[in-house]
């Protein structure tokens, strides 16, 4: 399935560089919270499954803000991004300079099917026009009985308002097109593609910011992240939600 529609602003990540672990006033650092939660929930969940080390891949890495803390779990990662600034910062803050990073496109990926017990895709699938690719391309990497993390962005009204337009509000340097309503994915048609590609969705949570604490709304007033904004998980799939499928045995 290709969205049709504008296209999602991905040049931007080429300019990053160092702000991938810097600059509060750019929406690198919603990703860098994001991280902050998200991370470890993929840690917990592959060590309950893969006591030992095991092998993973994970799509659109950037500057291995995923990457680079698996390794340091002593698993073997490869990480893929089509930004080769991302790549070499990825490069530069792997302290185990184990990590496989390498330049592919996430719908044809120069490895070997069943290559992994763990596939990642982070904040990827609504910043590619043929997402149900990438999930075809993550079953077909994945071994029997392997996973699948993901995160995305339901496509609804709430989504829009909060995730595009507040952040184009409230914090600074937001790139255009940074996203695109119409690349936004409802769970059912998730489910649906990974469905079609012998993958069983297990898991759905909600994922949003904490606007509890006083750093949402300090943010929101300073346009820049509050050190301390946080996200959190949520019953509710109403705008962001992460998630896991398995690989069907053949």
């Amino acid at each position: 399935m290709a969205i049709k529609g504008r296209e999602v602003n991905n040049a931007f990540y080429d300019s990053l560089e160092s702000l991938w672990d810097g600059a509060p006033d750019h929406p690198i650092a919603l990703l860098r919270a994001e991280n902050a939660i998200r991370t470890p929930w993929v840690q917990r969940m592959i060590k309950k499954t893969f006591p030992k080390s095991c092998s993973v891949l994970d799509i659109g890495c950037g500057g291995g803000l995923l990457t680079n803390p698996l390794a340091l779990d002593g698993h073997q990662v490869v990480g893929i991004d089509l930004s080769e600034s991302s790549l070499e910062w990825a490069k530069k803050t792997d302290t185990t300079r184990s990590v496989s990073y390498l330049k592919a496109d996430a719908k044809q990926i120069p490895l070997q099917d069943g290559s992994f017990d763990v596939v990642c895709a982070m904040d990827l699938l609504e910043h590619v026009t043929d997402p149900n690719l990438v999930i075809k391309e993550a079953s077909r990497l994945l071994k029997p009985h392997g996973h699948l993390y993901f995160h995305t962005f339901n496509r609804n009204l709430l989504s829009y308002l909060l995730v595009i337009k507040g952040v184009e509000w409230f914090v600074k340097n937001t790139p255009k097109d940074m996203h695109v309503y119409s690349h936004f994915i409802k769970p059912n048609e998730l489910k649906n593609w990974c469905d079609s590609y012998q993958l069983s969705v297990n898991e759905l949570n909600g994922f949003v910011p904490d606007m509890t604490k006083a750093a949402f709304w300090k943010t929101a007033i300073t346009r820049k992240i509050d050190k301390d904004f946080s996200f959190k998980f949520s019953k509710s799939i109403a705008t962001g939600y992460v998630g896991y499928a398995t690989k069907k045995a053949t």
